[in-house]
């Protein structure tokens, strides 16, 4: 099947790119938004085919993630809209913006953000992330916390950057991710997106994986970070209550809690290659590459079939 959709969300995408069919990716001069091409800090498959979105005119489908995309998808394409995240505003009374359309079906990437929000008579569908497992094992030799998250600075309370400080006063915190590099304050270090190997590496060898979004859909990160075998120290926001059972991490929304969590993991490295060894296995269960190709070559079969 030949796949047109747009780069946006590369550690999806990235996934995504490993099936068995052909995708087709916009590319411009500038690589901006609407035509970035293929990525370079990930590993994708030469399946990943760049062309100018012009040039694009055998497509058996379009995958589109963001609304202005449906002004772009050649006429007559079935389309699968992929919503990423959660709802913004007056939630829970959120409108999607594809609601009460008969010509797409909404695939959110959680049952969390199936539940809040509102689209109307629109088919939906939950197909759950699946990652390529990740090359690195969990060492967590290093009495250090980590965090993955993009724009920290900017999103500050949605990523939980505000209480980063309560979390490096227990231990150093390691922040990757995009945008991360003008972080500043006592005992926190800041590396600006790395290669996703690279960066795997480098959770590896730390004690504890610390999740601080307050309002996001499930982060990849998180998946691959559990596929690590890192034991999760996390918010109990959004889906992660569903992601983390509590023999693979500590959730709470009670701050102090994760406080002392850190404390104990750090104090107790058998305990946290307990609780990391769990998140592994939870997360190759739940999240294996397998399992999301087959639920999406499932889907794409459908929609393609249905609109013949």
């Amino acid at each position: 099947m030949n796949i047109l959709l747009w780069h946006v969300h590369g550690s999806w995408t990235t996934a995504f790119v490993q099936g068995k069919h052909r995708y087709l990716i916009p590319v411009n001069e500038a690589r901006d938004a609407w035509g970035r091409g293929r990525a370079r800090t990930f590993d994708w498959p030469p399946s990943v085919e760049e062309r100018p979105i012009g040039e694009i005119r055998d497509a058996d489908v379009a995958i589109v993630q963001r609304p202005e995309e449906l002004d772009r998808v050649p006429p007559g394409l079935p389309v699968i809209y992929v919503e990423h995240n959660t709802p913004k505003g007056d939630v829970p009374n959120s409108r999607h913006p594809m609601a009460d359309r008969d010509d797409l079906i909404v695939a959110h990437v959680t049952h969390f953000n199936e539940l809040f929000w509102d689209t109307g008579g629109t088919r939906t569908t939950v197909i759950e992330h699946g990652i390529p497992e990740p090359a690195a094992r969990w060492t967590g030799e290093l009495e250090r916390l980590a965090v993955v998250t993009n724009e920290p600075i900017r999103r500050r309370r949605v990523t939980g950057t505000d209480l980063y400080p309560r979390f490096a006063h227990v231990a150093p915190l390691d922040v990757f991710g995009m945008g991360v590099a003008g972080l500043t304050g006592t005992r926190i270090t800041a590396v600006e997106d790395p290669p996703q190997h690279a960066m795997h590496a480098l959770l590896a060898r730390r004690r504890a994986y610390l999740h601080l979004c307050r309002w996001t859909s499930l982060g990849l990160s998180l998946i691959e970070a559990m596929q690590l075998g890192m034991p999760v120290i996390g918010l109990a926001t959004t889906e992660a209550v569903a992601a983390v059972p509590p023999d693979a991490g500590v959730l709470s929304t009670r701050v102090d809690t994760l406080v002392e969590a850190a404390h104990w993991l750090l104090e107790e490295p058998e305990a946290a290659r307990r609780l990391g060894a769990r998140a592994r296995e939870v997360a190759l269960a739940r999240h294996g590459l397998d399992r999301f190709l087959a639920d999406w070559d499932r889907l794409l079969e459908e929609e393609t079939c249905g609109s013949r």
